[in-house]
C-alpha cells in the first residue's frame, strides 16, 4: 500500500468514489486489517447516525448532481446555456464520479448505437431503392 488510509478515503470508498485503484487497495486492505474494519464500522455508525453536516449530507445524496436524462440532453446539446454551464461546472470543479461515469456510459451507448444502426439503415435504403414512387 502506498500511503495509510485516512478516515476520508474509508468514507470515499463507501460511497465509491475514490479511482478504481485505490478502490481495490482499500478493498484488499479491508479485507485483510481486523483494526482496519473497525474503524470502517465506526464511520458506518456515525452516518448512519445523522451526525453529518449539510455538506456530507449533499453529498452523500447528490443532491447538485443532474438525473442521467439530463447528461443525455447535455449530450445531445438541447439544455439552456444555464444548464450546460451548471453540468460543466460539476464535472471539471466537482469530478463527481458518479456522474462522470454517467456521462462516459451514456457517450460510449450514443456511439454503440450509431454504430450499430449505420449498417441497419443502409440495409433499409438498399431494400427500397426503386420503390419509391417517382414525383
Amino acid at each position: 500500500m502506498n500511503h495509510p488510509i485516512t478516515d476520508v478515503e474509508l468514507i470515499d470508498f463507501l460511497r465509491e468514489t475514490l479511482p478504481e485503484p485505490r478502490m481495490i487497495e482499500i478493498e484488499q486492505a479491508i479485507r485483510g486489517d481486523i483494526g482496519l474494519q473497525e474503524r470502517l464500522e465506526v464511520l458506518v455508525a456515525q452516518q448512519d447516525s445523522g451526525a453529518d453536516g449539510i455538506g456530507a449530507i449533499w453529498k452523500r445524496f447528490r443532491l447538485s448532481c443532474p438525473t442521467r436524462e439530463t447528461l443525455g440532453s447535455y449530450l445531445f446539446n438541447v439544455l439552456s446555456p444555464e444548464e450546460s454551464q451548471f453540468i460543466e461546472l460539476h464535472l471539471s470543479i466537482t469530478q463527481c464520479a458518479y456522474c462522470l461515469s454517467n456521462l462516459e456510459d451514456l457517450k460510449l451507448s450514443q456511439t454503440q448505437a450509431t454504430d450499430q444502426s449505420s449498417p441497419r439503415r443502409q440495409r433499409y435504403f438498399q431494400s427500397s431503392v426503386g420503390r419509391m414512387p417517382k414525383k
